[in-house]
């Protein structure tokens, strides 16, 4: 197939256009150019928001939209594009008012979430564009991603606390519960739907099994070869000045997606190409000064 990406360059793009090079697929990358390009794509060096007339003398059999986040966003790319088959959008969970009863379900009201806010309402609103604009479209809906290439201060903070010998300061007793998708997940589900054209449209992916925050720490020091001894961090303290991930606890349901995979990758496996990725391209992380808070707000009290 002719597939367009946009982005390409980083994370879930660039993992989502080198897995369909991989599989013998004609790729075109949709990108600002500000970065290397991954290995057998065609580059498309423009702005979404203003890529000019180059985009419509292709006809894509699909278009795979990794990197939109609200409504101008979709509607600038397909008043752009000239014939393309499906539009496949990567939304979020945030989409999901948290005052709804878990795990959440595709047919379930969007509506905003307090702890997503401005975010989750820009996914929404893209949704609905792709929805009235596309003849053919499909919307992914994936908790927190995961897997190789994530440059993100997530599974890279754990491992540089594990890999320093540091103590992991816990929120609380650790009970919070995390979802995970990883990353080739989401390009499977992709690769799903490309084949089988299923007659559902909009998927929640992902593990269907949650983790405690205490168990994925401790799987991320396992993988470096440590075990952790945690600290326990009162709720009065701000968690995201400490932990990577906000004080929200959510689940999804994934079973539509089952019916599609069938199977999910293990989130120990998920953890250890994640950390062998890590080791290579730690210049690629972006930090944040988590470590620093603990050292000046946290420790000795």
């Amino acid at each position: 197939m002719k597939l367009l990406i946009t982005g390409g360059t980083v994370f879930a793009s660039r993992y989502t256009a080198e897995y369909f090079v991989k599989r013998g697929h004609d790729v075109y990358v949709l990108n600002r150019g500000s970065r290397p390009q991954p290995d057998g794509v065609k580059a498309m060096i423009a702005d979404r928001r203003s890529p000019g007339s180059r985009l419509r003398s292709h006809s894509f059999d699909a278009v795979i939209d990794v990197t939109a986040y609200n409504a101008p966003d979709v509607s600038c790319l397909i008043d752009a594009l000239g014939d393309f088959g499906c539009y496949i959008l990567i939304s979020s969970s945030a989409v999901y008012p948290e005052t709804l009863p878990q795990p959440f379900r595709e047919d379930m009201e969007t509506g905003c979430n307090s702890v997503w806010g401005r975010y989750g309402m820009d996914k929404i609103a893209a949704e609905k564009e792709v929805s009235a604009r596309t003849a053919c479209s499909y919307i992914l809906r994936p908790p927190y991603l995961c897997g190789p290439m994530n440059n993100l201060y997530r599974e890279a903070f754990v491992f540089e606390c594990a890999e320093y010998g540091r103590p992991f300061y816990l929120p609380q007793d650790g009970s919070m519960k995390l979802q995970f998708c990883h990353i080739g997940d989401m390009c499977r589900v992709i690769e799903a739907i490309l084949i089988k054209a299923p007659r559902e449209h909009i998927y929640n992916i992902g593990s269907p099994d949650t983790v405690t925050v205490r168990e994925w720490v401790g799987l991320c020091y396992g993988t470096v070869g440590r075990t952790p001894e945690f600290i326990n961090v009162d709720s009065s303290v701000p968690q995201r000045s400490y932990f990577p991930f906000y004080r929200y606890e959510y689940s999804l349901d994934v079973s539509l997606m089952l019916s599609l995979t069938g199977s999910v990758t293990p989130l120990e496996e998920s953890i250890r190409s994640s950390y062998g990725w890590f080791r290579d391209h730690r210049e690629l992380i972006v930090r944040k000064p988590l470590m620093d808070y603990i050292d000046s707000k946290l420790k000795g009290e």
